[in-house]
Order: structure tokens, then sequence, then C-alpha cells
């Protein structure tokens, strides 16, 4: 089966409602959690893609039982200390930044070092910047050029309370630093810069002892030592980054309108709602509703003839930093020139994102201004590309989200694109194309 697909036709109108799988960043940290609770927790829409599946298959290396069956999962935790640590132990992250800095902190009390490995991708990420404050603990790490996967952690059995100022606005840094402190003796205190906080939602939940003091900037969070964990029944909601791409398809296209069942809209990851918005995009929130600490709405969405130019604020950059390359298309169709700035955490993520977005207009025609951290877009309200204009999209480092763009791109703007790598989409979004099958055939 060939993994490039051809894109030559834009899509017709269309007139729909679809469901999106579960959130990522809720069925990651829904697993890890589960892992260490008293008794056996259950799941339903847990999304069931490769970064997902490659955390059950850690756990399960750590002695913990998981079922899936119908799209359910069950997994029978243990306790906190239900992890069976064994010498020569290898966890592969595989292509989840996710799983590869959450899991560190929950292996801060290993007896034996644990071996850490990922993907080509992920292994040219940086995992300095979760090492480092994870090593305040009293734990040690071996890197691969000191800032690389593979790494080995050597736990310690005294782990001492600690401050961490993290000024990136990394979730996942934050995390993994919240998961370490459950087991300090102590209290440990983090002064993040804002950035997704399903981390801390779950805790509060699960009644952990935890506090968060939110400021305008940054969130002071309090950790005290974890005694216990109590099992947690889920019904995951759907991923608001998956949605970004239909919710940009359906702005960009003509006389269509959908509507998204289900999305979660935790407020620190609705920027791309907010700032296409801001760009006249026709968005309604409907039903919103509080679910274990988290919000979630139907989306809907209608097409959208006049879109305005953005100067982005750079206090939305964490709200919608895994949504800007789809964000990125619409400021392309917007009249006016689009600023972009502050963006360097584009770049940490499976490829430079920043860069390859940039080569993604350009390829379209759109005209771009760029330094290491910011973009102009000089956006182009008549877009539309004759079929006669090739464009391939290749050697991205299978980046899921280059993919999903470049679909969209083309199913939006025109142009006869070879897209390769389609089963880069395996790790967040599996059944993508199928759902952008199930719309063109609803024109």
């Amino acid at each position: 089966m060939s993994k490039i697909i051809s894109v030559n036709q834009k899509i017709k109108k269309f007139k729909s409602q679809i469901i999106v799988p579960g959130d990522k960043s809720l069925s990651i940290r829904w697993v890890l959690l589960s892992s260490l609770a008293d008794g056996v927790s259950r799941a339903k829409n847990l999304l069931l893609s490769e970064d997902v599946l490659a955390t059950i298959k850690a756990i399960k290396k750590l002695g913990i039982k998981a079922t899936i069956k119908n799209n359910r999962c069950k997994i029978y935790g243990k306790g906190l200390n239900g992890y069976k640590f064994r010498k020569n132990l290898t966890i592969n992250a595989e292509n989840s930044g996710t799983l590869g800095r959450l899991i560190l902190g929950l292996l801060v009390n290993s007896p034996y070092p644990i071996k850490v490995i990922g993907d080509e991708s992920l292994s040219k990420r940086d995992f300095k910047r979760v090492t480092d404050p994870l090593s305040k603990f009293g734990i040690k790490f071996k890197l691969r050029k000191n800032k690389f996967l593979p790494l080995k952690i050597f736990g310690s059995s005294k782990l001492v309370p600690i401050k961490y100022n993290e000024k990136k606005g990394s979730a996942q840094c934050k995390s993994s630093v919240i998961f370490g402190a459950m087991r300090a003796d102590g209290t440990t205190t983090i002064k993040a810069k804002k950035s997704r906080n399903h981390t801390e939602l779950l805790c509060k939940h699960l009644k952990l002892p935890i506090s968060v003091k939110e400021n305008k900037k940054y969130d002071e969070i309090k950790i005290r030592k974890v005694t216990n964990i109590k099992t947690l029944n889920y019904n995951i909601p759907s991923d608001i980054s998956s949605s970004a791409f239909f919710i940009v398809l359906t702005a960009l296209s003509n006389n269509s309108e959908l509507t998204i069942k289900n999305v979660n809209i935790n407020p620190s990851r609705i920027g791309v709602i907010t700032i296409l918005k801001k760009m006249g995009v026709n968005i309604i929130l409907r039903n919103q509703k509080i679910y274990k600490g988290e919000k979630k709405a139907d989306i809907k969405i209608k097409s959208t003839k006049k879109l305005r130019s953005i100067n982005c604020p750079p206090e939305l950059n964490s709200g919608a930093i895994d949504e800007f390359l789809v964000i990125f298309l619409v400021a392309a169709k917007a009249k006016g020139v689009s600023s972009f700035s502050d963006l360097s955490e584009l770049n940490q993520k499976e490829s430079p994102r920043l860069i390859w977005a940039e080569k993604i207009l350009n390829k379209i025609g759109v005209k771009t201004l760029s330094t290491q951290n910011s973009i102009k877009i000089f956006g182009n309200p008549n877009l539309n590309l004759d079929i006669r204009k090739k464009i391939v999209i290749k050697n991205y480092l299978k980046d899921h989200r280059v993919f999903m763009t470049s679909v969209i791109a083309g199913l939006t703007f025109g142009g006869n694109w070879k897209i390769h790598d389609k089963d880069s989409i395996k790790t967040s979004f599996p059944n993508f194309l199928k759902i952008i099958s199930k719309l063109k055939k609803n024109d």
C-alpha cells in the first residue's frame, strides 16, 4: 500500500456532524495516573493512536496490566509503589514527547537504572529541559550529547522537594515535575509560565495534595507527597488539536457547515478558537459543560468569506502551540499581513514546525518573512491554485501535523499535491483520512 497520498481536487460544499477521537493529552495522562491508582480504572473514547498505545506498552513493562476492547480500556493499577522495577529495563517512548518526558517523573524512585529511547524524530528533541529540574529531586541522568535520547535515569529512594521556575510554557516539563513531586518528602513549588493544565485538573479531581494559584502570566503550583491515588473512570472528550484541522477546513471551504461533538475546550487549549475568531472565522460553542474538571462543548463552524489578518498576541501562543500550522493557512487567505511572534517552541516539536510552515506557505505562492521565532504572512484572499501546480511534501520527520496541514491546504487552495508518509497520522489521529472521506461524500 502506497504511503503517498494525492490531493488534486478541492473539497466541495458539505454540511455534516463528526466526532473526532479522544484528547491525546488527556489519554496519555489518564493512562499514567491510572497505572498508579489503587484498583481498576476504566476509560471510554481513549485515543488509540501510536502515542497512547506506546504509553500503555510502557506501563505494561513496569508490571501494570492493561486491556483494550471496543475502544474501551481498563488499567489495573497497583498503587503508588506498584511498579515492578527490574534490571536492564528499557522504555520506548516511540514518537511521543509527552510520554517520553512525563514518564521520567514517574521513574524517579527506581532502584535500578532505566533506559528511555525514542524514534528518530523524538531522539532529536531536547530532553535536558526536563532532566535538569528532575535532577534537583536527587536523581541522576545520562543523556546522549548531554541533551538527547537515548537516556538513562538513575532513581533515588530519598527524594527532596524542589523549587522550579518553568519559563518556556512547557506543559510536559511542568507535568513531569508534578509527577516527580508526588514521591518527594515535603512541598515542591513550581512557578510555571502559562501552558495547558490537564495534569493539574486531573490531580485536583483525584483530590491529590496540589494547589494552584493563578496569576496573569504564570501559575504557582504547590504539591506535597502523595500517599495514594483513587481509580479514575473517564469518558475522554474529543481532541481540540485534531478538531482544529476540520475547523479550518470548514472555514476555508465554500458554503459549508460542520458540528464537531463533545470537544475538550479547556481554557489553556482554546487559543486556536480565540485566534480564529479574531480573524473572522464563524465559530460557535454549544452545550458547554464541566466534566471531571475539564470544559467540553460542541463546536459549530460555518464557511467564512471575509477573513482578517491578525497581529497575534504572544500570550495566546501556549494555548495554540499545536494548531499554528493550520492557523497559518487561514492567515494565507486573509486580507492583509498577519504577524506571529515568540514561537520558538514550535521548533521544539516533532519537526521544526515554523520552518515547515513557511515551506508550505511558500510552495503555495504565499509571501512570508521570518526569523527564528516569528513569521509574517502576506495574505491573499484570492488564493486559488491551478491543478497544474505540483506540490510535493516529504522528508518532514514524519510530523503528523505537517501531513494533515498539507492535506487541508490541498483541499481548500487547490493544486496537485503529493504528500508522503501518510502513516505519520497514526501517532495522533489514525482515522483522519476516513473523516475527510466522509465529508467528501457529504457534499
